[in-house]
């Protein structure tokens, strides 16, 4: 099989594309860069405007599958760039796979695309979604590129939407926002955590549940990736002890860390991090339970246990030589 994969360069798409070489597939790798590590396969790098429909097409071109990855996260309340990024690049992708008669098209959105604020109970794929103007930019992009895609779907295209929880996990040559803290925190650079929990997903779990959405989802349909909740204090602590460190004494609460946001998000911004922010606390404020029972149905999806997940990252930091960095 001959498939395509945009933000191929990236966290989730170094890993699928990894994925499908793996499995004999015919890669098209579309991103602007290429990345750090060799991927053994049949392998084809691109660079292509995801803007650009014609581009698109050119880059599509007898592909079967397409996968497409590429958004732009932020934190922030509002982003044209992002806007435009994560709605029409979705739908020009999607148009650009319709032209070439791919047979399926898998798009990757987020469990953002939810509305995570006002629940009532469990967040699964018949959850209100995230159409208010005061929420964040990302969670209305990716709602809204999904609407994008199912427009192209209405003319014939063949496409699947897959929305998965907090990725984690190896391979990642970024690292991750997520990846990054757990790598802070083997590294014994974290005392203290932060209470909360959240549902957490291997990258490698993601990557193997859209390569099934391709083949057994359907049409139109929704699917949550899911991991499994995990309190994240403990998580924290499962990476420091595989190295043989005892990692965060105890956990700050959730309310204490919101009333110091508005002082500390700005000395953060200073020096280029996010990780105490409005929107990241806002993000683990809101961390709901998830339903992931309708991909474990249909797409047989079956994520592996969290610790194992969090030695497995901290082991590959270690032999890529990336644990300190």
């Amino acid at each position: 099989m001959r498939a395509a994969v945009t933000g191929a360069a990236g966290f989730l798409g170094f890993n699928l594309v990894e994925a499908l070489a793996s499995l004999g597939h015919e890669v098209v790798a579309i991103d602007r860069v290429v990345p750090p590590a060799h991927i053994d396969g049949n392998i084809t790098w691109l660079r292509a405007d995801i803007l650009d429909l014609d581009d698109m097409v050119r880059a599509l071109a007898d592909v079967e599958v397409v996968y497409h990855l590429v958004a732009m996260v932020t934190l922030a309340q509002h982003d044209p760039i992002a806007w435009r990024v994560n709605t029409e690049g979705a739908r020009i992708v999607a148009e650009a796979a319709l032209k070439v008669g791919a047979r399926k098209f898998v798009h990757c959105s987020s469990l953002h695309a939810y509305d995570q604020y006002h629940l009532a109970g469990p967040l699964d794929e018949e959850s209100p979604r995230s159409t208010r103007e005061d929420l964040p930019v990302y969670d209305r992009s990716k709602w809204f590129g999904e609407v994008a895609v199912r427009s192209v779907v209405d003319r014939g295209l063949d496409a699947v939407i897959c929305n998965p929880t907090g990725i984690f996990g190896p391979v990642d040559w970024g690292p991750s926002r997520l990846n990054s803290m757990l790598r802070m925190a083997a590294n014994g650079r974290m005392p203290v955590g932060i209470a909360g929990h959240f549902d957490l997903i291997d990258v490698r779990d993601v990557a193997a549940g859209m390569i099934a959405a391709a083949e057994k989802g359907r049409t139109g349909e929704n699917y949550i990736l899911a991991g499994h909740s995990a309190d994240l204090i403990d998580v924290f602590r499962i990476a420091a002890r595989a190295v043989g460190r005892r990692g965060p004494l105890f956990a700050i609460p959730l309310g204490v860390v919101d009333f110091i946001v508005p002082v500390a998000e700005p000395i953060g911004a200073r020096f280029g991090s996010d990780l105490i922010s409005r929107g990241a606390i806002d993000t683990v404020l809101t961390s709901p339970t998830v339903d992931g029972s309708k991909a474990i149905r249909e797409l047989g999806h079956a994520p592996r246990p969290t610790d194992e997940s969090v030695r497995d990252l901290i082991a590959f930091f270690v032999s890529a030589s990336r644990f300190t960095s």
